[in-house]
């Protein structure tokens, strides 16, 4: 199981939205999901399912947010493993990030994925290896 990129939880909720304010961050995030080289990992899924059903603004009915889950889980899917979650610990005190985002780093790293795609790390940040990319600032949209 492998991906170039590694797509974070805040470009599956972009693409949720309703929100008219977020429809250039839609449209990116519809580009980005349409790609056949990307991939996740399951505390992406169980995030997006969390937020997506919680959230202000989008308060998806679980029906509806769990299909999206099960279209999602066709992806390359990282399992939440002890190696992770031990990799994840050692990113988060390396870097000083949140061990929810050196999770995700971990992750990617597992599946292969040298580029996470993402607004909550430090944009052109390398992490271990992995390149975060913000792909909503201008000009940062990984090619097509």
């Amino acid at each position: 199981m492998r991906a170039a990129y590694f797509i974070d939880t805040n470009i599956l909720l972009y693409r949720a939205s309703t929100d008219e304010t977020e429809r250039p961050k839609r449209k990116v995030a519809e580009t980005l999901l349409r790609r056949d080289d990307i991939g996740i990992s399951a505390q992406v899924l169980a995030e997006f399912y969390h937020n997506a059903t919680s959230k202000p603004g989008l308060r998806m009915a679980a029906e509806k947010a769990a299909a999206i889950v099960d279209s999602l889980s066709l992806l390359p899917v990282i399992p939440i493993t002890s190696e992770i979650v031990q990799a994840a610990i050692r990113l988060q005190q390396r870097y000083q990030i949140s061990y929810w985002d050196g999770a995700i780093l971990a992750a990617a790293k597992e599946l292969g994925a040298m580029t996470v795609l993402s607004e909550d790390l430090a944009n052109g940040q390398i992490y271990d290896g992995v390149t975060v990319l913000n792909p909503f600032l201008p000009g940062m949209e990984p090619p097509v």
